[in-house]
């Protein structure tokens, strides 16, 4: 038998804070904050996004690798952060995460008629985050509250490696049954995301906008006058240069446009390993 490009998608892996819900992925970065300062350590709002589509005990430990972050925590304890120290933070920070993540837990507006456009196509919708199990169970959840519930949801802590390995995205592709992973689309709002998805394959799509690298409500977004978004979009771009995103788009809203896009592309014979 030889082998058959797909000439169709067959799914869509989708990121969870900052693609479908909690624009600007306020969530996990403000607790991050919050579990430095229990210790006695600042980290700021903008230290604490830099890592952010990562496993959250590696985030912390990326974290305090960062000269800056180390120092203070010297200062504060007479030693930089080892691993069980980030582990005393990480037990710190999961509770707390916990306990607010439903203060964050809105659906990005246009995710559910986007989400029901692609299940018209006929496309699977997996998911994964860097959240570990515990809280990705409460997450999916509120979200069921409001109308969204993805086919497939695999947490950071179930997969050997989280991102920016293929691992999460893969996992996906097992459970969904998908014959090829140059049929799916991995859509993320963070760079660890975009290389998870490169890494599996898969056609991948950024998000500008709507996720941790803009940080601003959908509010505030929506506020922002032309020359500003412009110039944030621009910046975001280049910081997604590195993951080689197929696609930048702002929000899940315009996803649709792009979908059509790739089954063009496959029908030409084109493969998201090749670009």
């Amino acid at each position: 038998m030889n082998y058959q490009q797909p000439k169709k998608l067959q799914a869509v892996i989708l990121d969870w804070a900052g693609t479908v819900v909690d624009f600007g992925s306020f969530a996990p970065t403000q607790i991050f904050v919050e579990a430095f300062a229990e210790f006695g350590v600042q980290v700021s709002l903008e230290e604490a996004r830099g890592p952010m589509g990562m496993g959250k005990w590696d985030h912390i430990r990326t974290l305090c690798d960062l000269p800056a972050i180390a120092e203070r925590y010297r200062l504060v304890f007479g030693r930089t952060p080892t691993d069980n120290d980030v582990t005393a933070i990480y037990e710190r920070f999961m509770p707390l995460q916990i306990e607010k993540i439903a203060e964050h837990s809105a659906l990005i507006p246009g995710a559910l008629e986007v989400i029901a456009q692609l299940r018209d196509k006929n496309l699977k919708i997996g998911s994964c985050s860097g959240y570990p199990a515990v809280v990705m169970e409460k997450v999916v959840a509120l979200a069921r509250t409001k109308g969204y519930v993805a086919d497939h949801v695999v947490a950071t802590d179930e997969v050997p490696n989280g991102r920016p390995y293929p691992a999460q995205s893969l996992a996906n592709v097992i459970a969904l049954g998908v014959s090829d992973v140059a049929a799916c689309v991995k859509v993320d709002d963070t760079w660890p995301g975009i290389l998870e998805g490169r890494s599996a394959g898969m056609w991948t799509v950024a998000l500008t906008c709507s996720g941790n690298a803009l940080g601003l409500t959908y509010e505030q977004y929506k506020a922002l006058p032309d020359t500003e978004l412009e110039q944030a979009r621009t910046r975001i771009g280049q910081m997604f240069e590195g993951a080689r995103p197929h696609y930048l788009i702002d929000t899940i809203a315009e996803l649709p446009a792009v979908i059509a896009d790739i089954e063009e592309r496959l029908q030409r014979g084109e493969m998201p390993q090749s670009v």
